[in-house]
């Protein structure tokens, strides 16, 4: 392979450095907007980077033999050698379900949300997360980014002016695990895979950004 010359290498490794810097520059923003203070706001975005990598089992289930066709084509050499088990693995993501949804609670309890309200928003987002979210043979759940953090959005500004940034948070993350993971829930034995998370792989990108961006939107 041919080598890097050291000052492309440096452009590339400072380019991405700068891009991080600005990402948890604008989460660590969101999350301030939520009344977290800076310490607060790294240490959640911490927990939920670093448990997006921490899968804890729930349950095992029986799974149909997966469609080698209706698999994307680089994933077909892979499950063609893979021995059929017949089972699916069920686990949940640490960052992308229990630590959003712990925050979503601490969220409610301390500020003062119409309970009425937020069961609305997070109810009309999980509907459009259910309608726009599709199953991917051997992969998983997938959906459009920014459909749910822009609906939640509208309705919380709508809904509750002073809470807004809670509120479209809180119906953002929720709605998108309701509706685009549990809601698909029976799904999973059709899916032909031998581990399914909730909260994780593709649906962790939608659920995290869908409470991000609606809370930068508010």
């Amino acid at each position: 392979m041919p080598q890097i010359p050291f000052r492309i290498f440096l452009l590339i490794s400072l380019l991405a450095m700068l891009i991080v810097g600005i990402q948890v520059g604008v989460l660590t923003i969101a999350f301030e907007r939520l009344d977290l203070t800076k310490d607060s706001a790294l240490l959640l975005l911490i927990t939920i980077m670093g448990g997006s990598m921490i899968n804890l089992p729930l349950l095992s289930m029986k799974s149909e033999r997966p469609n080698l066709d209706e698999m994307p084509s680089q994933l077909r050499e892979l499950y063609r050698d893979m021995p059929y088990t017949g089972r699916t693995l069920v686990m949940v993501n640490v960052g992308g379900c229990l630590a959003p949804s712990a925050f979503c609670f601490y969220l409610m309890a301390h500020h003062p949300m119409n309970l009425f309200n937020v069961a609305v928003a997070v109810s009309a987002v999980a509907l459009l997360s259910y309608k726009t979210s599709r199953s991917i043979p051997g992969v998983g759940l997938g959906m459009p980014v920014f459909f749910a953090p822009l609906l939640a959005t509208l309705l919380s500004v709508s809904l509750d002016p002073q809470n807004a940034a809670p509120m479209a948070f809180i119906s953002g993350t929720l709605g998108v695990l309701i509706g685009a993971d549990l809601m698909h829930f029976p799904e999973i034995r059709k899916m032909g895979t031998p581990l399914a998370s909730i909260g994780g792989a593709g649906s962790f990108d939608g659920i995290f950004i869908s409470g991000i961006v609606a809370v930068l939107l508010t």
